[in-house]
Formats: C-alpha cells, sequence, structure tokens
C-alpha cells in the first residue's frame, strides 16, 4: 500500500486517533527506511460526553510509531488545544495520571495495530 507520508516533516503537528482519544504530537524526525515517525507527545485529548478533556504530555517519553498511523493535524484545532495548555501554569514534570493515560493509550493502539495486521494471536 502506498500512502502519502509528505506532510511527516520536522516540526509538524500530527495525531493519532484511537477511540474516544486524540494524541497530539510534534514530527522530530521521519525514518524513511523504516517507515516510522520519531515524535513529541503534546498533548491527548480525550472525548466525554461531547466534552474535550485536554492532557498535557509535553514532558512525556518521545514515541518511534509507524508512520502510516499518523494524520496530519489542522492548525486551527492544534492552536485552539495548544493555547490551552499553554495558558496553564507551567510544570515541572509529567503527573503520573497523565503518564499512565499515555501509556494505556499507547498499548491500546498497539494491540489494535497488531491485530490489524493479523499479529494478534498468540501476543
Amino acid at each position: 500500500m502506498d500512502i502519502n507520508l509528505d506532510f511527516l516533516q520536522p516540526g509538524q503537528i500530527v495525531s493519532l486517533k484511537h477511540g474516544e482519544k486524540n494524541l497530539y504530537a510534534e514530527v522530530i524526525q521521519f525514518v524513511v527506511s523504516r517507515q516510522l515517525c520519531w515524535v513529541r507527545p503534546l498533548l491527548m485529548v480525550t472525548i466525554i460526553e461531547e466534552s474535550p478533556v485536554i492532557t498535557d504530555l509535553r514532558d512525556a517519553s518521545d514515541l518511534l510509531w509507524p508512520a502510516d498511523l499518523f494524520q496530519p493535524a489542522l492548525d486551527t484545532e492544534v492552536i485552539t488545544l495548544l493555547s490551552q495548555i499553554f495558558a496553564k501554569q507551567p510544570k515541572t514534570e509529567l503527573d503520573s495520571t497523565a503518564k499512565q493515560q499515555l501509556n494505556q493509550f499507547i498499548h491500546q493502539l498497539w494491540q489494535a495495530y497488531q491485530e490489524g495486521l493479523g499479529m494478534g494471536h498468540g501476543a
């Protein structure tokens, strides 16, 4: 499958959606040879009863993830979301709840990705 990944440029904001959660991250590097994207998480939006809950992930660990799962984020949505987290007091480190939410999201998304590739059996 030939996917257009031209949008995966350093500094580009991308999103990774699974269920009611959407992870927004900044592209650090696109590893063309392995079709992987190195990203730095910025925030996660969880839709609960049509109200978005924004989790600040700017201090989370970087991710190396299959590039074909990312979508380019719309500037208008990202600016609105980022302005909300930048308006808050700066944090010194990622809180444990945010870290747990990110880890759970990544785990669930990875399981779904492997099952989609037919790798979910016996794992």
